[in-house]
């Protein structure tokens, strides 16, 4: 019989010292060429392919390579013993200095509705970000297309926030919140950005930024670690969205809006700040009519935080995926690797995690239960899951400056 969830406290659960056992671990690469990973169809043969930096890997055993765009830089890096030696891609794992890629994000999608599916690259914080158009298959250099010359926060996403069932490119950009979409019946020209925000103090280091509805009136709003900016009715004339003043933490990564405990009230998701630590959800209260936001830990500062004693820092990267198949969305985080190099930031020499959460409801209340997924992997600015192999279960996918991995849930 299942345990109540009152009774899901540190002496029921275990803390998760190992892998559960639960994924297929695939290293694809151990070269640092981004933050971030994704999957997609690329050569049309009904299979998954994984895409990291300037390569994808053909799905479903990802021993195949192609190339997308030059790969040819080369890092001199130096070891921990003061060695030094040149290696393909930015200074990463592979030696003991730190580095920066031009690839912060990565997302696919048919941007010109050929039937083929191309690679959106979210570049370094403030710099372009771009698509490649698939060759239609031909092994050959993918034609490159600048969407947005400026693309700030470190979190930048692209989803659907106009509700015209087409994804945009959400982030700020030159000082004011907003999106860029892509003007569609000539995909290959700049994308139109609209300004929904005054201009303020948003630079391209700024961190946490995210879509949901948070109102429930059925539009997506823009969620940032200062609150939320609600979505008008209309659209038309270029409107300022009106700013819920909120602190969601210090800034984090990705944020979600969505209904944790099942009260009918989306709540918010995010990390608390990036580069050290803290990861909570806010439960969403209307007293007195008027809207607010109680904070629950799922992962702090210290073990005690934890039912489970789980405790890492850096969490610059999370995503939602229903990870059991019980209609409950599960949350995966973990530890970036290296995200200021190995003297920088919290706890940069600790085992860089990867978990998924378990969302539990029961009564109004929420637990979440750790399962660790890898400690030898952790995240980037970028953690994607979805059913990559087919088989009906969701698997995970990483980049970061330990390469690229597959997770393939057994």
């Amino acid at each position: 019989m299942a345990l109540p969830l009152a009774f899901l406290t540190a002496s029921a659960l275990a803390q998760p010292t190992a892998s559960t056992g639960e994924f297929t671990r695939i290293q694809l690469t151990d070269q640092f060429w981004a933050e971030g990973a994704a999957f997609g169809d690329f050569n049309k043969d009904g299979k998954m392919d994984v895409v990291y930096g300037p390569y994808w890997w053909a799905g479903p055993d990802f021993k195949t390579r192609r190339t997308i765009y030059p790969d040819t830089l080369r890092t001199k890096v130096k070891k921990q013993d003061g060695t030094e030696i040149e290696v393909a891609g930015f200074k990463g794992a592979l030696g003991y200095e730190n580095g920066y890629s031009d690839n912060f994000l990565t997302y696919t999608y048919d941007f010109n509705a050929d039937g083929w599916t191309d690679v959106l690259v979210l570049g370094f914080p403030g710099k372009e970000s771009s698509w490649y158009e698939n060759p239609k298959g031909a092994d050959q250099p993918w034609p490159k297309h600048v969407a947005l010359d400026v693309t700030d926060n470190e979190s930048p996403t692209f989803l659907d926030i106009t509700g015209d069932g087409k994804p945009e490119i959400v982030c700020s950009s030159g000082g004011f919140w907003g999106y860029a979409e892509p003007i569609w019946s000539d995909p290959e020209e700049k994308w139109k950005w609209h300004n929904i925000s005054p201009k303020g103090p948003w630079q391209r280091f700024t961190h946490g930024v995210g879509v949901g509805d948070v109102n429930g009136d059925g539009k997506m709003d823009l969620l940032e670690a200062g609150g939320w900016w609600e979505q008008p009715k209309s659209l038309d004339g270029a409107p300022v969205w009106a700013k819920h003043e909120f602190q969601f933490g210090k800034g984090g990564a990705q944020m979600f809006a969505y209904d944790v405990n099942g009260d009918g009230k989306n709540d918010i998701i995010t990390s608390i700040e990036a580069h050290g630590y803290g990861v909570a959800w806010f439960e969403q209260t209307n007293d007195g009519g008027v809207m607010g936001f109680t904070k629950h830990t799922i992962v702090g500062e210290t073990p005690a935080e934890n039912p489970q004693g789980v405790k890492f820092s850096q969490p610059h990267a999370l995503w939602l995926q229903d990870m059991n198949g019980d209609g409950v969305l599960d949350l995966i985080t973990g530890k970036r690797f290296w995200a200021h190099g190995p003297k920088g930031d919290k706890e940069p020499e600790a085992a860089p995690v990867l978990y998924w959460f378990e969302l539990k409801r029961a009564n109004g209340q929420a637990e979440w239960i750790a399962h660790l997924i890898d400690d030898a992997s952790g995240v980037g600015t970028q953690v994607m899951a979805g059913d990559i192999n087919g088989d009906g279960k969701p698997d995970v996918v990483v980049g970061n400056k330990r390469g690229a991995f597959v997770f393939l849930r057994k």
